[in-house]
């Protein structure tokens, strides 16, 4: 079932993308028994947006072997190393990623995202993780390269507004299309041309020890969502560009690039 998160004319809502490309909306949030209302959008009638708005999205560095090399950041970790990015960062498909004035050096970084159902996630086994899983979807941990190596550690570099794109909606049962989250093809590309490429199964940390991990540390809710960890074939990207990241079963999740307004929320003087 494809779970997605959309804005109509009649406000913000949740639905089920159906085959002929139609969205039929449901009653309330996604997790539980899920209730339509009856009504229908195609889908050039309404906008897309994040297929899910998380409390936290938590991320894994370094989960991808080719792509530590290229980052020349020396061995691989020897447990998960797991990071933060604020809900401010999310932005879903269409939206636009946005350049911090004077930055230079913006990376993508194609990941497999694991959203957490309704039974959240606290202290779990590795054996009982997977049943925390609601369903997948695609996640691009946008960085900032520059402020990444002069911070020393990363909550700049990778929490600014749109610097969490995710979508373009929820797989909830991977298994009926035949495949297996631990072996799905990734890949980026920006204005067209071939960046990343790799698959799952690459993965140094696998999902059930990720998931494990993390809820030994924090209480995964549900709606939460897990950046896998991105493969080798990062690179920079300007405004003007569009991004594409692909992840079999999961459709492409195609974002353009702009500079950021410095726009205050404070209003003028009192």
């Amino acid at each position: 079932m494809r779970i997605v998160r959309f804005a109509s004319p009649q406000g913000m809502s949740f639905g089920v993308l159906d085959g002929d490309g139609q969205v039929a909306q449901i009653e309330g949030h996604p997790f539980g028994r899920i209730s339509f209302t009856g009504a229908r959008y195609a889908q050039a009638d309404i906008r897309l947006l994040s297929p899910i708005l998380p409390s936290k999205v938590v991320c894994i560095g370094k989960n991808y072997a080719e792509h530590i090399a290229e980052m020349d950041t020396g061995d691989a970790p020897k447990a998960p190393l797991i990071f933060l990015k604020p809900s401010t960062a999310v932005i879903g498909p269409g939206d636009a990623i946005r350049i911090p004035p004077g930055s230079t050096n913006v990376h993508h970084e194609v990941e497999l995202g694991v959203v957490i159902g309704a039974r959240g996630a606290r202290n779990v086994t590795e054996e009982q993780a997977m049943a925390s899983v609601f369903g997948y979807t695609i996640g691009n941990d946008v960085s900032e390269r520059d402020m990444q190596k002069s911070d020393g550690q990363w909550t700049r570099a990778k929490g600014f507004d749109s610097f969490c794109p995710l979508g373009p909606w929820i797989e909830t049962d991977l298994g009926a299309l035949g495949l297996d989250p631990a072996d799905l093809e990734i890949s980026c590309t920006v204005d067209g041309a071939p960046r990343q490429s790799g698959r799952t199964s690459q993965l140094i940390f696998g999902l059930p020890t990720l998931i494990s991990y993390i809820s030994q540390v924090m209480t995964l809710l549900p709606g939460d969502v897990v950046l896998t960890g991105t493969p080798s074939g990062v690179g920079p990207i300007r405004p003007g560009q569009r991004v594409e990241c692909s992840i079999e079963g999961l459709g492409t999740l195609t974002n353009t690039v702009a500079e950021a307004e410095g726009v205050s929320t404070a209003g003028g003087a009192r």
